[in-house]
């Protein structure tokens, strides 16, 4: 077993809302399964802070935004599986379950995610059971949901505004935290409301002290313990990937416990 495949087993057996960790850090993740409104923003509010973050795109995404896929792999960032069709998993049979990770995996692959690619999985609309989270564990996935969502996806029509998600991300602010934004809007809209907060949500939580982590180096032993990141994102990433991440992950045996920081 390898130190990634070693790091990844850790993570099984738990719906992973928050890094079990005193240090103060905070993982940052966007969903995509709608469209790619709010990704210039994004994207280029990351490359500036030098932030790393992790993207669960839905296969079907995948397949409509092949460059989006692109993009965030060649910026340095995580991606991580969200289904293939964001259905509800608690209506499918388990093989439909299996279908929908491994469809989603597949599409990855083919839209380019390449060594972007993580063994990470979010259950569509954060419904999890222990029962379906031994299912994708048993894919060789670990299953990461997160500590809060900005709610940003409601959109100003479901009263959501920039400083109201800004304060459901500070509120949950807290060693370990994982925030969840969107990079989209539903019905084809354009208004992002993630987007346009996410420069005040990077700067508030490094302003309190806390540093943006790469969920990636959660696979390597003692990440937590490392010096504040300074390099890009992309830097980050290769070197990540040189170290200790193996973008294959078969099904894996191993004891299963929570995440130890």
């Amino acid at each position: 077993m390898t130190a990634g495949d070693a790091g990844l087993v850790s993570f099984f057996g738990s719906e992973n809302r928050v890094i079990r960790t005193r240090e103060r850090v905070v993982a940052v993740t966007f969903n995509a399964a709608w469209n790619d409104a709010g990704l210039d923003r994004i994207l280029g509010e990351l490359a500036r802070r030098h932030a790393p973050a992790t993207f669960f795109l839905t296969g079907d995404f995948a397949d409509r935004y092949p460059r989006v896929v692109k993009r965030i792999a060649a910026g340095g960032h995580g991606l991580g599986n969200q289904s293939y069709s964001h259905p509800y998993f608690k209506d499918l049979t388990v093989p439909g379950r299996v279908w929908e990770v491994r469809a989603a995996e597949r599409a990855l692959r083919a839209a380019g995610a390449g060594r972007a690619l993580t063994p990470f999985f979010r259950f569509p609309y954060s419904e999890t059971s222990p029962a379906q989270v031994r299912e994708v564990n048993a894919l060789g996935f670990a299953d990461i949901e997160f500590t809060t969502d900005t709610n940003g996806w409601k959109g100003t029509g479901g009263g959501m505004t920039v400083i109201r998600a800004l304060r459901r991300a500070l509120d949950a602010l807290r060693p370990g935290a994982i925030l969840q934004m969107h990079v989209g809007a539903s019905g084809g809209g354009t208004d992002v409301i993630d987007a346009q907060a996410l420069p005040r949500i990077l700067d508030a939580v490094v302003s309190r002290g806390y540093r943006v982590i790469d969920l990636r180096t959660l696979l390597c032993p003692s990440s937590l313990t490392a010096s504040p990141l300074r390099e890009t994102s992309e830097v980050l990433a290769l070197s990540l990937h040189a170290e200790c991440i193996h973008t294959r992950h078969p099904p894996l045996r191993g004891e299963s416990r929570r995440i130890r920081g």
